[in-house]
């Protein structure tokens, strides 16, 4: 049995094609326990996510976790799952949707959709599905503006892992983060401006909470950069905005076990607040451009009863920028950037594409 997958039928002289495929985190087929169970064992199987030595974390994933956090971890999905599915699934498709119209309007002739990195529709069966459709130059975009091994890493993992099996390999591009692009910052900017003239401005007692996921210290500590590069976009948002210091405060939500984690944390940061008498929190999640589950129930739910509770007064989620159009205006810059130099992505006259279509049947001919 050859070690390679099979490969498409080939024409000689087919014009050569170009995809853009956007790959988020990840989600569960349904809010259920086994689709959870399904979900959870491919995520935290991964060594990236889980720099256990497999001896030791494989007992405690498939004999602790996997038996007592589905059912749980279901019935929060279900607070937040969408008519169409689950919000992580819907909004990246929506933006795979806009972005290919937008690349369209601006004259570029690629395809465009979009994978998960953990459940469905996967990686591979994404790649081979555009490899048998023509595409034979692919730029994958990671939806994390922040680089992390845990997240960004992991997608280039399977896209390479793909690339081992195939024998007639496109090439392929890889955006590694974007945390400080000027259009994904503008996009953010605009988001909080808007909520501000809905809702009114801060108040001399009202605060801004930047809240990105968390990561163990030790990544810190291993020359992982997304601590930094999540301060950063966390400091130029607040430069946007105009905050003074004591106006805002950038804290890592889910921390999960008892290592210590990336810090100031979420959830004791809002107990405080709302025990010192802060009247009002806004929230900000700058690391999801799609509403998922961390931020439609852990920021938007959690976070309000930690808040309120504690003695806080007003409580608002700023939504992630999900089809916002300035993000789909920022997306599609950011796709330009990284498509640059590859032929055929812009507008072809008509005859050339006659022309290849000549080339191809006389070598189809010839062979």
């Amino acid at each position: 049995m050859s070690r390679f997958l099979p490969e498409p039928p080939h024409r000689h002289g087919t014009p050569a094609s170009t995809a853009v495929v956007l790959v988020n985190l990840g989600t569960p087929d349904a809010p259920t326990a086994p689709a959870l169970r399904r979900y959870l064992k491919q995520f935290l199987s991964d060594p990236r996510v889980v720099e256990i030595p497999k001896p030791l974390w494989w007992p405690i994933l498939n004999g602790i976790i996997l038996n007592l956090r589905p059912k749980k971890s279901a019935a929060k999905y279900a607070t937040v799952w969408m008519p169409e599915g689950s919000p992580l699934r819907v909004h990246t498709e929506r933006q795979a949707t806009l972005l290919k119209g937008l690349l369209g309007q601006r004259g570029h002739r690629v395809t465009v959709t979009w994978a998960m990195r953990y459940g469905s529709p996967s990686i591979p069966e994404t790649l081979a599905r555009l490899k048998a459709e023509g595409a034979s130059r692919i730029l994958v975009v990671p939806m994390y503006p922040q680089y992390a091994a845990s997240t960004t890493a992991t997608v280039v993992d399977a896209c390479s892992a793909w690339l081992l099996q195939t024998r007639n390999q496109p090439e392929m591009r890889f955006v590694r983060n974007f945390h400080d692009q000027e259009g994904y910052l503008a996009a953010l900017e605009q988001s909080v401006r808007r909520h501000w003239q809905a809702n009114g401005p801060l108040g001399d007692n009202d605060r801004l909470l930047i809240s990105f996921h968390g990561l163990p210290k030790r990544s810190l500590d291993l020359g992982d950069p997304y601590y930094c590069e999540c301060r950063k976009t966390g400091r130029l948002l607040a430069e946007r905005l105009n905050l003074k210091p004591e106006q805002y405060r950038i804290c890592f939500q889910s921390r999960f076990g008892k290592a210590e984690w990336l810090q100031p944390y979420t959830a004791p940061t809002l107990h405080d607040w709302g025990a010192q008498g802060v009247h009002r929190v806004d929230v900000i999640c700058p690391g999801f451009v799609a509403d998922c589950l961390e931020t439609l129930e852990e920021i938007a739910q959690e976070g309000r009863d930690d808040f309120l509770k504690a003695g806080g007064k007003a409580y608002h989620y700023i939504p992630a920028l999900n089809e916002d159009d300035a993000w789909i205006g920022a997306l599609a810059d950011l796709a330009e950037q990284h498509l640059a130099g590859w032929p055929s992505t812009t507008a072809v006259d008509p005859r050339q594409l006659e022309n290849s279509a000549s080339r191809a049947i006389s070598c189809g001919a010839r062979s």
